[in-house]
């Protein structure tokens, strides 16, 4: 039978929302409420609003030829309409696509072509590598006593004035290693089943009976756009 996981193999949380009020609240913040959603409503919803345009500028094509009387002189050739053969809502409706599709397609061509450069000249701007050169690090690092016990202990220093926020900073060892099975491992981090581990008091059987996940987190920023 297929096991109800919390977190699936591609990385996807199972946790649901149920028993939601005030739902109102994700009008407040649009953008990212379209962001969250499924593809087929994004595109339902992107459809939806070119259509709704169409809609509205060929009622007011619509309007404009009713309130002009264009419609009452359909057959008057001697009259000079505002749009010719626009004998309806209908017609209304097709001059504003055949109209506006085109000037649609380049101004959607123009602003991706406008995101996509502004977006890469942004990202090559911001480059945390730019940013590093103001970053410096001791010449040295000393192995010396604090509170009784060795430590490593090297500085690092920031020459602006600005602060990096949540700034952190872990150092490890990395060196190759082989095992006594006479496996080398270029690149050696160990996770030892110890006393502190919660598989330390179970055994075999009880790893084939228990039902558990255990899920492995793996978090960073691309450099190139942060």
């Amino acid at each position: 039978r297929k096991r109800q996981r919390y977190v699936e193999k591609d990385g996807k949380c199972n946790v649901q929302h149920g028993n939601v009020r005030e739902t109102y609240r994700y009008l407040t913040d649009i953008f990212t409420t379209l962001v969250d959603l499924k593809w087929r409503f994004s595109l339902l919803v992107f459809i939806l609003a070119y259509a709704v345009t169409w809609l509205f500028f060929g009622l007011i094509w619509w309007f404009i030829a009713y309130c002009r009387g264009d419609l009452d002189h359909l057959e008057d050739h001697a009259w000079t309409p505002c749009v010719n053969n626009l004998n309806g809502f209908i017609f209304a409706l097709l001059f504003s696509i055949e109209r506006d599709v085109l000037l649609l397609l380049q101004a959607i061509l123009g602003s991706m072509v406008n995101a996509f450069m502004v977006g890469c000249m942004f990202v090559k701007i911001s480059q945390p590598n730019k940013r590093a050169e103001t970053l410096v690090f001791s010449s040295h690092a000393v192995v010396s006593l604090r509170d009784d016990r060795l430590c490593l202990m090297f500085r690092v220093g920031d020459l602006r004035d600005s602060h990096i926020v949540e700034a952190s900073i872990r150092a490890k060892l990395i060196k190759s290693k082989q095992t006594q099975e006479g496996e080398v491992i270029p690149l050696d981090q160990t996770h030892e089943i110890d006393e502190r581990s919660p598989f330390w008091d179970v055994s075999r059987h009880q790893l084939e009976k228990d039902d558990f996940e255990i899920v492995v987190i793996l978090e960073g920023m691309v450099e190139a756009t942060g």
